[in-house]
């Protein structure tokens, strides 16, 4: 009994909570629900198309409509759940706040991210995009350079055929010293790649001038991911700039001198003018023969030299093409939403709190339910309670009496009687007799 008895008690003060909780409830309610209207109007506004009045029109429109839903779903929620008592009822209500609670970030949650961190996403592309196009720069310049430096190999093919070139004049490579067939054939090919040599050293300032100039575009756009102002504007000149620079890149991929080197060595060997042997004597045209094939062999060996270096060069990875892709700013938070996190609680969170303060009163109603027991009526009454219900039950009793009691007899009613004047005499009272004056 006494057990009982404290339950009650807990119950009545479970229950005075909740009774001056819900005063607050609505009205903190609906402060949620307009502030997560106003978040989603800043984020549909950076969705639509400016065109005048009918935008902010349609904004404001969307983020009533979706403050309206929040509160609404919130209220059934919080009237309805804590008062249902079957499981199936309840599990069916918490599917359906769970579903609920999906619409709620799909059509406000993304949007508050947006309006909350949406700048900062959009800084965040562009940063990206910096840092791609750096990248394929710096890959680009890479392969140039090293495309640059098949001057090298170029230089020692060419010496090689210069130093056969002036042993031949000295008589050391056939024997016969002089500038005949085997000497032009020497130096024919010496000035081949003395040109093709030349032709890459030319290449050398414009590749450099092309690196500093793309640092120069990426140095500018780093500084407009950080700049103030409107994210907006300077998206715009970002994208000009993002513009000059993949053309910059186009450019400095061109001028590798890897495929000439190429088509050089595979000419080497290929295009040769054989001179008319000038020796006096069979014996010595024969030996010019043999020697000018011996060059023509070394030629083969030189030129595969030259094919593998070049190959090796064009076999290197090219960067992967970067194109800036303008972006909003509800797209940027979605796309980075791994690097805004507390943008993104903070966004769901005003949504669904009041999902917990859902929770929190389901709880307290079952506890209000779980102190009552089995108490009957009469137990959970107060005494001012009982003191109102004893006084209607007597006014309710006198009532049921009066109805039942029978009717009253009529009094006698004393005769009247005329006085002589012709006014009327009063009937005679108790203890006066007639002809007794005052």
């Amino acid at each position: 009994m006494r057990a009982n008895a404290r339950g009650l008690r807990n119950a009545r003060e479970l229950e005075g909570h909740v009774a001056w909780l819900d005063a607050i409830t609505g009205p903190a309610l609906g402060v949620l629900a307009v502030a997560s209207g106003i978040y989603t109007y800043l984020g549909v506004s950076s969705l639509l198309v400016d065109n005048g009045g009918w935008t902010v029109l349609a904004a404001m429109a969307y983020s009533i409509a979706v403050s309206v839903a929040i509160f609404v779903f919130w209220s059934y929620l919080l009237r309805i759940l804590p008062a249902v008592r079957t499981g199936a009822a309840r599990v069916g209500l918490m599917l359906s706040m769970g579903l609920g609670s999906l619409a709620i970030i799909a059509m406000s949650s993304w949007l508050n991210a947006a309006a909350l961190a949406g700048a900062a996403a959009v800084e965040q592309h562009l940063a990206r995009t910096v840092q791609d196009y750096q990248s394929s720069l710096e890959r680009t310049n890479a392969i140039a350079l090293a495309a640059q430096g098949l001057q090298l190999d170029v230089a020692r093919v060419r010496q090689s055929f210069e130093d056969l070139s002036e042993q031949e004049a000295s008589g050391d490579l056939s024997g016969l010293a002089g500038r005949g067939a085997v000497f032009r054939v020497l130096r024919q090919k010496s000035a081949e790649l003395l040109a093709l040599e030349n032709q890459i050293a030319e290449q050398g300032p414009q590749v450099e001038r092309a690196f500093a100039e793309g640092n120069a575009i990426l140095s500018r756009m780093r500084a407009l991911t950080v700049e103030p102002g409107p994210v907006e504007a300077r998206s715009v000149e970002f994208s000009e700039e993002a513009v000059r620079l993949a053309g910059l890149i186009a450019q400095l991929r061109q001028l590798s001198v890897a495929p000439l080197v190429q088509r050089a060595a595979q000419d080497l060997a290929a295009s040769v003018v054989l001179p008319d042997l000038d020796g006096r004597s069979a014996a010595a045209r024969s030996d010019q023969a043999a020697t000018i094939d011996s060059v023509m062999a070394v030629l083969g060996q030189r030129a595969a030299t030259l094919t593998r270096a070049a190959e090796e060069v064009l076999a290197m990875q090219a960067p992967a093409e970067t194109v800036y892709t303008p972006i909003s700013t509800a797209d940027a938070v979605i796309l980075y939403a791994g690097n805004f996190v507390p943008s993104w609680a903070g966004a769901i969170a005003i949504d669904l709190l009041p999902a917990v303060l859902v929770l929190i009163l389901a709880v307290t109603q079952g506890a209000i339910r779980g102190a009552r027991g089995d108490s009957r009526t009469e137990d959970m009454m107060t005494v001012a309670e009982m003191r109102r219900a004893v006084a209607a039950w007597r006014a309710l009793e006198r009532d049921e009496a009066e109805a039942a009691a029978p009717p009253r007899a009529a009094r006698p009613v004393a005769p009247e009687f005329p006085s002589e004047a012709g006014g009327r005499v009063e009937p005679l009272k108790p203890g006066m007799g007639p002809g007794i004056g005052r």
